[in-house]
């Protein structure tokens, strides 16, 4: 499984997402570029132009035609995919860190961090698609501190988040309210939240060094995976009973540690045995996002060395036992 080498960052990688069809992918980074390559050759087909800070993240509609991302610079943007054209910009009191379409796609929600006396907040945006615009419908508070993701649950009833307070909740859409809350739902920051493609189970990666997946219901929480590194990125095949997960201590805890304790591997655990696959060694630096294509053919990393991999699994993964 050779990788395909994307540079086109000078910056560290913090997200990566493949449109529905899976054929290209788009990459955020701290050097303020949101970037769009094609999955089958790593090739780059543009960039979009606009935002003056770090792009935390982005999500693509269902159609590929439009794009957000949410970025450091406080703004909240809408692209044409295509023409690369910004065609809506929102700007907030803190930086913007993770965004996504509901199911359907009219609303969106964005996450901001917490900034000079505002508190870290979810907002959800009902989209106007005949003129590209939006407007502001509800805001929730209740987070201690940065949240690190927020996802739409079934039907787009409920909103679940997860922060750097350790914990897990659930939001009532229409009210704001809180359904639920899982206190220590791990020991350190939960750094990634990701849903399966059917929607009924959701994995999240911690730098306590744990994943941990959970029915999307009840907050119930199902499996828990333990490595030996802090992880930033996860994900779920949709194709096996296979997770995914990547990290590695920053550079500041290698050089106080054994060098082998950096762990700039992709680690491969089954979903249901909780047992380790194998590892896919490449990145000179911790894994900062890990996405895999829908159709479960393919997985693209990216890490704080600046670099994308890509990866097409060949036949003998699919015959693994």
């Amino acid at each position: 499984m050779r990788p395909i080498l994307a540079k086109g960052h000078e910056r560290p990688l913090t997200y990566i997402k493949f449109n529905r069809e899976g054929d290209i992918f788009f990459s955020c980074a701290k050097d303020h570029h949101p970037t769009l390559w094609y999955t089958d050759s790593g090739e780059r087909i543009g960039t979009y132009l606009g935002h003056n800070g770090a792009v935390w993240s982005c999500d693509v509609t269902r159609d590929t035609r439009r794009l957000i991302t949410a970025s450091a610079d406080t703004t909240f943007k809408l692209w044409d995919v295509q023409s690369g054209k910004e065609l809506y910009s929102l700007d907030f009191e803190g930086p913007a860190r993770y965004t996504c379409f509901s199911t359907g796609e009219q609303m969106c929600l964005l996450t901001t961090d917490a900034f000079m006396g505002h508190e870290s907040c979810i907002r959800i945006m009902e989209m106007n698609w005949e003129d590209d615009s939006m407007r502001r419908v509800q805001d929730i508070y209740g987070h201690q501190g940065r949240i690190t993701r927020a996802v739409w649950g079934p039907l787009n009833k409920t909103i679940i988040s997860t922060g750097e307070d350790r914990t897990i909740r659930q939001w009532d859409v229409e009210t704001g309210k809180e359904l639920m809350c899982i206190e220590d739902a791990h020991k350190k920051t939960i750094q990634d939240l990701e849903v399966s493609l059917d929607g009924t189970q959701f994995i999240t990666g911690s730098l306590d060094r744990t994943a941990k997946l959970w029915d999307i219901f009840t907050l119930e929480e199902k499996k828990c995976y333990t490595t030996e590194r802090p992880l930033n990125a996860v994900a779920i095949s949709p194709l096996l009973d296979h997770i995914l997960v990547g990290g590695g201590q920053d550079a500041a805890a290698v050089t106080t540690s054994s060098a082998q304790a950096g762990g700039f591997e992709a680690m491969f655990i089954h979903k249901i045995y909780e047992e380790y696959l194998g590892g896919v060694k490449g990145h000179f630096g911790p894994i900062n996002a890990l996405a895999i294509s829908p159709d479960g053919r393919s997985f693209v990393s990216g890490g704080e060395d600046g670099f994308i991999r890509v990866h097409h699994f060949d036949a003998d993964y699919f015959q693994m036992k």
